[in-house]
């Protein structure tokens, strides 16, 4: 049984936007059990024991705050994200891994300044060159981002499923239109 649980903070905001934050059933019944979360949304799909019944949780919110880190990890998907899962010498949206601005070669090191995505043809065409080098500029310049700047990025890229009960604690603080 693939069913899953969206998680809020205590504050009833998402725990994260990308990759947003679920749960597999077993961790969040545990969690109702342990009195770490409170139910905000159930699906009618049930589990049972031999004297109980719950009905799943489909949103649930954690009893205590989690403050978030300042800073994201530096992985792949991480940097893709960034930014926005396009390359950033010629623009395109596939065939997407990863180039060193400065080459090691050079002496360039891998941090998130160095760093940004690009499609296969252009991390070729580019090779062991500077950007400047290549004549292939860059959309723009790489920077170490925060959370804050990933989740805000990650709002863009909904992910393939959402459950109808999550629809209304996702994108609540999104400015509304006029």
């Amino acid at each position: 049984m693939v069913v899953r649980r969206f998680v809020l903070n205590a504050d009833y905001t998402p725990l994260s936007y990308y990759p947003l934050s679920v749960w597999p059933w077993q961790t969040a019944v545990k969690a109702v059990f342990l009195d770490r979360v409170d139910i905000v949304a159930t699906y009618e799909r049930e589990v049972r024991s031999a004297n109980f019944a719950l009905k799943l949780p489909s949103v649930i919110a954690l009893k205590q705050f989690v403050r978030p880190s300042q800073f994201p990890a530096f992985t792949r998907f991480n940097l893709f994200l960034r930014d926005r899962f396009t390359c950033q010498y010629c623009g395109k949206l596939r065939d997407l891994t990863f180039d060193h601005v400065v080459p090691r070669a050079q002496g360039g090191r891998t941090t998130w300044e160095n760093v940004v995505t690009a499609c296969s043809p252009c991390n070729l065409k580019k090779g062991g060159r500077t950007p400047k080098q290549a004549a292939m500029p860059l959309h723009l310049e790489p920077i170490r981002p925060t959370n804050w700047h990933l989740q805000e990025h990650g709002r863009s890229f909904p992910p393939n499923y959402l459950h109808d009960t999550w629809h209304d604690w996702l994108y609540w603080d999104v400015e509304l239109e006029a």
